[in-house]
Protein backbone atom coordinates (compact mmCIF):
# COMPACT_ATOMS: atom_id res chain seq x y z
CA UNK A 1 0.00 0.00 0.00
CA UNK A 2 2.79 2.92 0.53
CA UNK A 3 4.60 1.75 -2.81
CA UNK A 4 0.98 2.60 -3.99
CA UNK A 5 1.03 6.09 -2.44
CA UNK A 6 4.54 6.56 -3.19
CA UNK A 7 3.50 6.09 -7.06
CA UNK A 8 0.43 7.96 -7.60
CA UNK A 9 2.34 11.42 -6.01
CA UNK A 10 5.00 10.70 -7.94
CA UNK A 11 2.45 10.27 -10.86
CA UNK A 12 0.97 13.49 -9.68
CA UNK A 13 4.48 15.33 -10.08
CA UNK A 14 4.80 13.68 -13.64
CA UNK A 15 0.89 15.09 -14.87
CA UNK A 16 1.88 18.60 -13.19
CA UNK A 17 5.05 18.71 -15.24
CA UNK A 18 3.35 18.12 -18.81
CA UNK A 19 0.91 20.44 -17.83
CA UNK A 20 3.03 23.04 -16.99
CA UNK A 21 4.72 22.57 -20.62
CA UNK A 22 1.23 22.47 -22.56
CA UNK A 23 0.75 25.86 -20.75
CA UNK A 24 3.91 27.08 -22.51
CA UNK A 25 2.47 25.59 -25.77
CA UNK A 26 -0.49 28.11 -25.70
CA UNK A 27 0.61 30.85 -26.51
CA UNK A 28 3.39 33.42 -25.86
CA UNK A 29 5.38 31.09 -23.92
CA UNK A 30 9.43 31.34 -23.42
CA UNK A 31 11.60 28.47 -22.19
CA UNK A 32 15.27 29.53 -21.77
CA UNK A 33 15.06 32.68 -23.51
CA UNK A 34 13.48 30.74 -26.83
CA UNK A 35 9.72 32.40 -27.76
CA UNK A 36 7.49 29.43 -28.11
CA UNK A 37 4.34 28.69 -30.71
CA UNK A 38 1.13 28.13 -30.03
CA UNK A 39 0.56 24.20 -31.13
CA UNK A 40 -3.04 23.05 -30.78
CA UNK A 41 -4.15 20.19 -28.71
CA UNK A 42 -4.32 17.45 -30.50
CA UNK A 43 -0.73 18.43 -31.95
CA UNK A 44 0.33 18.11 -28.20
CA UNK A 45 -1.61 14.88 -27.66
CA UNK A 46 -0.22 13.34 -30.92
CA UNK A 47 3.38 13.87 -29.74
CA UNK A 48 2.39 12.82 -26.15
CA UNK A 49 1.01 9.28 -28.23
CA UNK A 50 3.92 8.47 -30.14
CA UNK A 51 6.19 8.06 -27.45
CA UNK A 52 3.94 6.24 -25.40
CA UNK A 53 2.89 4.00 -28.05
CA UNK A 54 6.97 3.29 -28.58
CA UNK A 55 7.79 2.80 -25.18
CA UNK A 56 4.74 0.81 -24.25
CA UNK A 57 5.42 -1.69 -27.47
CA UNK A 58 9.12 -2.10 -26.43
CA UNK A 59 8.49 -2.98 -22.81
CA UNK A 60 5.02 -5.15 -23.67
CA UNK A 61 7.59 -7.20 -26.31
CA UNK A 62 10.20 -7.69 -23.46
CA UNK A 63 7.70 -8.84 -21.16
CA UNK A 64 5.89 -11.15 -23.19
CA UNK A 65 2.76 -9.92 -22.81
CA UNK A 66 -0.32 -10.63 -25.32
CA UNK A 67 -0.37 -7.30 -27.26
CA UNK A 68 -3.35 -6.71 -27.32
CA UNK A 69 -4.28 -7.51 -23.86
CA UNK A 70 -6.86 -9.84 -22.55
CA UNK A 71 -10.01 -7.51 -21.37
CA UNK A 72 -10.20 -6.19 -24.64
CA UNK A 73 -13.78 -4.64 -23.97
CA UNK A 74 -12.61 -2.29 -21.07
CA UNK A 75 -9.47 -1.68 -22.77
CA UNK A 76 -11.05 0.04 -25.69
CA UNK A 77 -13.04 1.94 -23.55
CA UNK A 78 -9.89 3.05 -21.06
CA UNK A 79 -8.11 4.02 -24.43
CA UNK A 80 -10.97 6.15 -25.76
CA UNK A 81 -11.93 7.76 -22.86
CA UNK A 82 -8.76 8.43 -22.00
CA UNK A 83 -7.74 10.27 -25.82
CA UNK A 84 -11.77 12.74 -25.34
CA UNK A 85 -10.22 13.33 -21.88
CA UNK A 86 -7.48 14.27 -22.83
CA UNK A 87 -7.43 16.42 -25.85
CA UNK A 88 -10.35 18.39 -23.64
CA UNK A 89 -7.82 18.70 -21.07
CA UNK A 90 -5.34 20.39 -23.04
CA UNK A 91 -7.70 22.23 -24.53
CA UNK A 92 -8.79 23.62 -21.00
CA UNK A 93 -5.48 24.02 -19.74
CA UNK A 94 -4.76 26.31 -22.85
CA UNK A 95 -7.83 28.40 -22.58
CA UNK A 96 -8.38 28.64 -18.54
CA UNK A 97 -5.99 29.83 -15.87
CA UNK A 98 -3.78 26.80 -14.93
CA UNK A 99 -4.69 26.35 -11.22
CA UNK A 100 -8.56 26.48 -12.67
CA UNK A 101 -7.90 24.31 -15.37
CA UNK A 102 -6.08 21.90 -13.15
CA UNK A 103 -8.76 21.79 -10.25
CA UNK A 104 -11.19 21.19 -12.15
CA UNK A 105 -9.26 18.16 -13.60
CA UNK A 106 -9.55 17.00 -10.41
CA UNK A 107 -13.09 16.59 -10.10
CA UNK A 108 -12.73 13.41 -12.23
CA UNK A 109 -12.45 10.96 -8.89
CA UNK A 110 -15.83 12.17 -7.88
CA UNK A 111 -17.12 11.29 -11.48
CA UNK A 112 -14.95 7.88 -10.87
CA UNK A 113 -17.10 7.15 -7.34
CA UNK A 114 -20.31 8.25 -9.68
CA UNK A 115 -18.99 5.61 -12.26
CA UNK A 116 -17.68 3.04 -10.14
CA UNK A 117 -20.94 2.91 -7.92
CA UNK A 118 -23.13 2.07 -11.20
CA UNK A 119 -20.90 -0.26 -13.19
CA UNK A 120 -18.57 -2.00 -10.22
CA UNK A 121 -21.16 -1.36 -7.39
CA UNK A 122 -18.96 0.55 -4.89
CA UNK A 123 -21.11 1.82 -2.18
CA UNK A 124 -21.67 5.52 -2.01
CA UNK A 125 -22.60 7.02 1.53
CA UNK A 126 -25.13 9.33 1.93
CA UNK A 127 -22.85 12.09 3.28
CA UNK A 128 -20.60 12.03 -0.11
CA UNK A 129 -23.43 13.32 -1.58
CA UNK A 130 -23.08 16.50 0.18
CA UNK A 131 -19.25 16.86 -0.81
CA UNK A 132 -20.41 16.43 -4.47
CA UNK A 133 -23.02 19.44 -3.88
CA UNK A 134 -19.92 21.09 -2.43
CA UNK A 135 -17.94 20.60 -5.06
CA UNK A 136 -19.91 21.49 -7.96
CA UNK A 137 -21.51 24.66 -6.15
CA UNK A 138 -17.52 25.81 -6.53
CA UNK A 139 -17.51 25.07 -9.84
CA UNK A 140 -20.68 27.04 -10.42
CA UNK A 141 -19.14 30.32 -8.66
CA UNK A 142 -16.16 30.17 -11.25
CA UNK A 143 -18.47 29.54 -14.03
CA UNK A 144 -20.29 32.77 -13.33
CA UNK A 145 -17.18 34.76 -12.16
CA UNK A 146 -16.43 36.58 -15.54
CA UNK A 147 -20.68 37.42 -15.05
CA UNK A 148 -20.13 39.28 -11.61
CA UNK A 149 -17.44 40.74 -11.67
CA UNK A 150 -16.34 42.35 -14.88
CA UNK A 151 -12.17 43.53 -15.56
CA UNK A 152 -11.60 41.03 -12.58
CA UNK A 153 -7.70 41.10 -14.21
CA UNK A 154 -8.31 37.25 -15.33
CA UNK A 155 -10.49 36.69 -18.66
CA UNK A 156 -11.58 33.36 -19.50
CA UNK A 157 -15.09 32.47 -21.09
CA UNK A 158 -17.49 29.89 -18.85
CA UNK A 159 -17.89 27.44 -21.90
CA UNK A 160 -13.97 26.50 -21.13
CA UNK A 161 -15.27 25.64 -17.83
CA UNK A 162 -17.93 23.50 -18.98
CA UNK A 163 -15.65 22.01 -21.36
CA UNK A 164 -12.99 20.90 -18.41
CA UNK A 165 -16.51 19.62 -16.47
CA UNK A 166 -17.29 17.11 -19.78
CA UNK A 167 -13.16 16.30 -19.64
CA UNK A 168 -13.50 14.80 -16.14
CA UNK A 169 -16.21 13.17 -16.35
CA UNK A 170 -14.55 11.06 -19.41
CA UNK A 171 -11.56 11.06 -17.32
CA UNK A 172 -14.07 9.71 -14.32
CA UNK A 173 -14.74 6.78 -17.11
CA UNK A 174 -11.24 6.29 -18.03
CA UNK A 175 -10.28 5.52 -13.79
CA UNK A 176 -13.47 3.30 -13.55
CA UNK A 177 -11.92 1.01 -16.88
CA UNK A 178 -8.87 1.04 -15.17
CA UNK A 179 -9.73 -0.31 -11.38
CA UNK A 180 -12.47 -2.66 -14.02
CA UNK A 181 -8.94 -4.13 -15.75
CA UNK A 182 -6.84 -4.42 -12.39
CA UNK A 183 -7.64 -7.93 -12.20
CA UNK A 184 -6.58 -9.21 -16.08
CA UNK A 185 -4.33 -6.53 -17.36
CA UNK A 186 -0.98 -5.71 -16.96
CA UNK A 187 -0.28 -1.82 -15.85
CA UNK A 188 1.95 -1.23 -19.42
CA UNK A 189 -1.30 -3.53 -21.22
CA UNK A 190 -3.74 -0.27 -20.28
CA UNK A 191 -1.47 2.60 -21.30
CA UNK A 192 -0.72 0.97 -25.01
CA UNK A 193 -4.36 1.47 -25.56
CA UNK A 194 -4.32 5.09 -25.46
CA UNK A 195 -1.68 5.69 -28.00
CA UNK A 196 -3.32 2.66 -30.15
CA UNK A 197 -6.64 4.83 -29.80
CA UNK A 198 -5.41 8.35 -30.61
CA UNK A 199 -2.56 8.31 -32.99
CA UNK A 200 -5.26 7.60 -35.85
CA UNK A 201 -7.87 10.08 -34.38
CA UNK A 202 -5.31 13.13 -33.62
CA UNK A 203 -3.21 12.71 -37.17
CA UNK A 204 -6.69 13.52 -38.67
CA UNK A 205 -7.21 16.39 -36.78
CA UNK A 206 -3.41 17.30 -37.86
CA UNK A 207 -4.39 17.12 -41.08
CA UNK A 208 -6.53 20.05 -40.66
CA UNK A 209 -4.53 22.03 -38.24
CA UNK A 210 -1.17 21.58 -37.92
CA UNK A 211 2.31 23.76 -36.69
CA UNK A 212 5.64 22.41 -37.68
CA UNK A 213 7.46 22.69 -33.89
CA UNK A 214 10.83 24.22 -34.22
CA UNK A 215 14.39 24.33 -31.87
CA UNK A 216 13.64 23.61 -28.32
CA UNK A 217 9.77 22.75 -29.01
CA UNK A 218 10.86 19.10 -30.13
CA UNK A 219 12.61 18.42 -26.91
CA UNK A 220 9.39 19.87 -25.08
CA UNK A 221 7.13 17.35 -27.39
CA UNK A 222 9.45 14.55 -26.62
CA UNK A 223 9.32 15.13 -22.81
CA UNK A 224 5.28 15.91 -22.71
CA UNK A 225 5.38 12.18 -24.09
CA UNK A 226 7.83 10.76 -22.03
CA UNK A 227 6.48 12.44 -18.48
CA UNK A 228 2.97 11.58 -19.29
CA UNK A 229 4.28 8.23 -19.98
CA UNK A 230 5.59 8.03 -16.43
CA UNK A 231 2.75 9.24 -14.89
CA UNK A 232 0.24 6.92 -16.97
CA UNK A 233 2.34 3.66 -15.74
CA UNK A 234 2.96 5.22 -12.03
CA UNK A 235 -1.06 5.88 -11.23
CA UNK A 236 -2.09 2.33 -13.17
CA UNK A 237 0.08 0.54 -10.73
CA UNK A 238 -0.36 2.56 -7.92
CA UNK A 239 -4.38 1.35 -8.59
CA UNK A 240 -3.32 -2.13 -8.80
CA UNK A 241 -1.61 -2.14 -5.65
CA UNK A 242 -4.09 -0.79 -3.34
CA UNK A 243 -8.38 0.34 -3.52
CA UNK A 244 -9.19 3.47 -5.11
CA UNK A 245 -10.47 4.88 -2.28
CA UNK A 246 -6.96 4.95 -0.26
CA UNK A 247 -4.63 5.58 -3.40
CA UNK A 248 -6.40 8.32 -5.13
CA UNK A 249 -6.78 10.74 -2.03
CA UNK A 250 -2.63 11.69 -2.67
CA UNK A 251 -3.74 12.19 -5.51
CA UNK A 252 -4.44 16.00 -4.76
CA UNK A 253 -1.47 16.98 -3.90
CA UNK A 254 -0.76 18.31 -7.25
CA UNK A 255 -3.57 20.95 -6.51
CA UNK A 256 -1.45 22.37 -4.31
CA UNK A 257 1.17 22.37 -6.34
CA UNK A 258 -0.83 23.62 -9.25
CA UNK A 259 -1.95 26.54 -7.24
CA UNK A 260 1.30 27.98 -6.51
CA UNK A 261 2.57 27.26 -10.06
CA UNK A 262 -0.57 29.24 -11.16
CA UNK A 263 0.13 32.42 -8.71
CA UNK A 264 3.80 32.52 -8.97
CA UNK A 265 4.76 31.12 -12.66
CA UNK A 266 2.13 32.53 -14.43
CA UNK A 267 0.82 35.89 -11.98
CA UNK A 268 -2.77 34.52 -11.66
CA UNK A 269 -4.61 36.89 -9.36
CA UNK A 270 -8.21 35.36 -9.10
CA UNK A 271 -10.78 37.12 -7.68
CA UNK A 272 -12.71 36.87 -4.56
CA UNK A 273 -15.58 34.85 -5.83
CA UNK A 274 -13.04 32.67 -8.31
CA UNK A 275 -11.00 31.87 -5.34
CA UNK A 276 -13.65 31.43 -2.94
CA UNK A 277 -15.22 28.70 -5.98
CA UNK A 278 -12.07 26.91 -6.16
CA UNK A 279 -12.03 26.51 -2.20
CA UNK A 280 -15.52 24.84 -2.32
CA UNK A 281 -14.22 22.75 -4.81
CA UNK A 282 -11.28 21.50 -2.96
CA UNK A 283 -13.63 21.11 0.05
CA UNK A 284 -15.87 19.11 -2.04
CA UNK A 285 -12.91 16.85 -3.49
CA UNK A 286 -10.98 16.85 -0.21
CA UNK A 287 -13.88 15.66 2.35
CA UNK A 288 -14.94 12.95 -0.24
CA UNK A 289 -11.51 11.64 -0.57
CA UNK A 290 -10.90 11.76 3.13
CA UNK A 291 -14.05 10.22 4.13
CA UNK A 292 -13.22 7.04 1.79
CA UNK A 293 -10.04 6.81 2.88
CA UNK A 294 -11.70 7.23 6.56
CA UNK A 295 -13.81 4.09 5.63
CA UNK A 296 -11.08 1.64 3.93
CA UNK A 297 -9.14 1.81 7.14
CA UNK A 298 -12.14 0.72 9.15
CA UNK A 299 -12.11 -2.33 6.96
Amino acid sequence: MKKGILFVVLSGICFLIVNFIVKIFGGDGRVFGNSIQSLPAHELVLARSIVSFIISSIVIYRKNLPYFGVNKKWLFIRGTAGTVALTLFFMTIQNLPFAIAAIIQYLAPLFTMLFTFMLIGEKIFKIQWLFVLVAFTGVCLISLHPYIIKDSGIDFQPFWIGLGMISACISGIAYTAIVKLKETDAPISIVLYFPMISIPVMLVLCSIEFTMPIGIEWMLLLLVGIFTQFAQVLLTKALHLGTSSVIIPFQYLGIIYAILIGYIVFDERLSLIANFGVFLILTGILMNAYYRYRKAQKT
